[in-house]
């Protein structure tokens, strides 16, 4: 209600219009506030990474702290790269991460599939284990999975990165909500006119479900690229590394002091994946809330 409809209201309606109006707009205020706070949390971090990747160490070390460099220093970022194999880290983050991704996507898109569409015995039985890994804490899986990755012969190698987590119980879940939030009619004209699964997976399931797949597939991409306990294990030499195992490496070759050149390893290895994000950003919404209104 705005205030030109306040004045022209009698007293009594007016003064009951103002209780209503006044604690709406604390209310938004509020909100902003905790917007506005929630950002800075996370923005000033990040700026201060930018700033400190093209400043020289001791205007890092100079204080007050400057926000701006001043003059900027593009040389880290070169010496960031020179200073490790940061090519062949970025080239081993780009396989573990497309194919990790895709075979999450694949098992997760396959599974959620299978759990709607198809009937098989004891469906509802695999739907809870899937709910029941959910709950399991990754950590406690590293040990069985490396034992295994060591008697296969795959340490140190791309397949005994990406392998283990090929499969996750989130986008099976997400993707079995969102399939069951199609309309039955779309799904049913399909298996009249003849379409078989996977013509009705390609063409009619997928391409409704194309948010909640985007978001799946950026969430998975998110946390490949920045998986860092996994491939820290497996990988013992730089031909392997991935970028936020070799980021440590660039900190232990540099030296603690070098932060400027570390930061701007750091800037590397996060542009990439923002990127992405900035990309798919419009579908992650819609995409984490589509399938909440039926289970």
């Amino acid at each position: 209600m705005t205030q030109e409809t306040l004045r022209s209201t009698p007293a009594a309606p007016r003064a009951r219009a103002r209780a209503i109006w006044r604690p709406a707009v604390a209310g938004r205020l509020a909100g902003y506030a905790g917007l506005l706070a929630a950002v800075a949390l996370i923005g000033l971090p990040l700026l201060w990474m930018a700033g400190a990747s093209l400043k020289t160490r001791q205007e890092i070390y100079t204080l007050p702290v400057s926000w701006l460099p001043e003059a900027i220093r593009w040389q880290n970022y070169r010496d960031a790269w020179t200073a490790v194999p940061f090519e062949r880290f970025f080239i081993n983050s780009l396989v573990t991460t497309g194919a990790g991704s895709g075979l999450e996507l694949a098992n997760g898109v396959l599974t959620a599939y299978a759990l709607v569409f198809l009937r098989f015995p004891r469906k509802n039985l695999v739907f809870l284990v899937v709910l029941a890994a959910l709950m399991v804490p990754v950590q406690i899986t590293i040990i069985p999975n490396y034992v295994l990755v060591a008697e296969l012969g795959w340490v140190n190698t791309y397949q005994g990165i990406i392998i283990p987590g090929a499969a996750v119980a989130f986008g099976t879940f997400l993707m079995r909500q969102q399939f069951l939030a199609l309309p039955r009619e779309v799904i049913e004209a399909a298996r009249i006119d003849g379409a078989g699964h996977l013509r009705m997976l390609w063409q009619i399931v997928l391409p409704m479900s194309r948010p909640t797949l985007v978001t799946f597939g950026l969430i998975s991409v998110v946390s490949k690229w920045n998986e860092y306990l996994w491939p820290l294990l497996v990988t013992n030499t730089a031909e392997r590394m991935t970028l936020p195992v070799g980021l440590t490496h660039l900190q232990d070759s540099e030296g603690s002091s070098e932060w400027g050149i570390v930061m701007a390893g750091a800037v590397m290895v996060i542009a990439p994946v923002l990127a992405v994000f900035l990309w798919a950003q419009r579908h992650i919404v819609e995409g984490l809330t589509a399938g909440s209104v039926k289970g």
